[in-house]
């Protein structure tokens, strides 16, 4: 076999770089000095060219031997990179993430957050769960899923490590049939309707149990009003929907405004962030020990839902 293959040939050279004698660099390598010689001359017939200086004080590389060396720790670098690549594949193989998350959630955050993880993980098994944020939270728990997906983590269970990703604005969708509904505008100025005369308005809504929900029904409570439900949906994009249709006024986060109607009439009217506004968060047990897989997920999931 050619000995510039050799995998003792990057720590002879470093060997004697270092103790700047073939004795001392033999005595560290636990070799005999004649083999150590002999290796660098079989090196240098192999290349044809002298890679040690000789003539020098000091033992150095000539210009064939600083271009075999970095060649050797080129190769090193490559080797320990393969063989990291092949560990996570390995790794990856029996790998499964379970995540809860609401399905209006899961319709406008995983398209933007799972494609990007498993282009970098593409072996990981991924299962989604799509239910109502309480049993979400629930299946967390108790072990279900690995990590339960929401918005708005005031009420967790302190028995969750809760991750913050990203906050967004709500909006009230206004449709034609109310009165505070301006023609040819799509978006109001901001703190020109009083928060009670809009929540009195007759509304469409998420069911009771969604964050959205009890964010509004916190915010009658706080007004002293007694909401006009008049349909009620678990999906957003429904609600969306049916208000723009003129069901109803109903309050939407900006993330969703997208995949609005533009071809009909309604008003957006921005809500005070101070009074609700979409937390997107990321929990999981609290004693779970996160692997590699768990941290590259989160920090995936943060990073995509911050630039949105």
């Amino acid at each position: 076999m050619s000995s510039l293959y050799s995998i003792h040939a990057l720590p002879f050279l470093e060997a004697l770089l270092k103790h700047q004698s073939f004795t001392k660099a033999a005595k560290d390598l636990y070799i005999s000095q004649p083999y150590l010689t002999q290796f660098i001359k079989k090196l240098e017939e192999e290349l044809g060219a002298e890679i040690i200086n000789r003539q020098s004080p000091q033992l150095q590389l000539t210009e064939t031997g600083k271009l075999y060396y970095d060649y050797l720790v080129a190769a090193e670098k490559d080797k320990q990179q393969l063989f990291q690549t092949i560990t996570e594949a390995r790794m990856t193989d029996a790998v499964k993430l379970k995540i809860g998350i609401l399905s209006s959630l899961a319709t406008y955050l995983l398209p933007l957050t799972l494609p990007k993880f498993l282009e970098r993980y593409p072996s990981v098994s991924i299962n989604i769960t799509e239910d109502i944020p309480r049993n979400n939270e629930m299946k967390a728990l108790s072990g279900e899923i690995d990590f339960y997906i929401g918005q708005n983590p005031e009420t967790v269970s302190p028995s969750l490590n809760v991750e913050a990703v990203g906050s967004h604005l709500y909006y009230a969708i206004i449709p034609t049939q109310s009165r505070f509904y301006q023609e040819g505008q799509t978006y109001l100025p901001a703190n020109t309707i009083a928060m009670n005369e809009l929540l009195a308005e007759p509304l469409v809504l998420t069911k009771s149990g969604s964050a959205i929900r009890r964010q509004i029904d916190r915010l009658c409570q706080r007004y002293g009003v007694t909401a006009q439900v008049i349909l009620e949906s678990e999906n957003i994009y429904t609600v969306s929907q049916l208000s723009q249709h003129n069901a109803g006024v109903t309050f939407i986060p900006e993330s969703i405004i997208g995949y609005t109607d533009q071809h009909l009439s309604f008003n957006l009217y921005p809500i005070n962030a101070d009074l609700i506004s979409v937390d997107f968060f990321i929990a999981y047990q609290s004693n779970r020990q996160l692997s590699q897989f768990d941290q590259a997920f989160i920090g995936t999931f943060r990073d995509k839902i911050r630039q949105i």
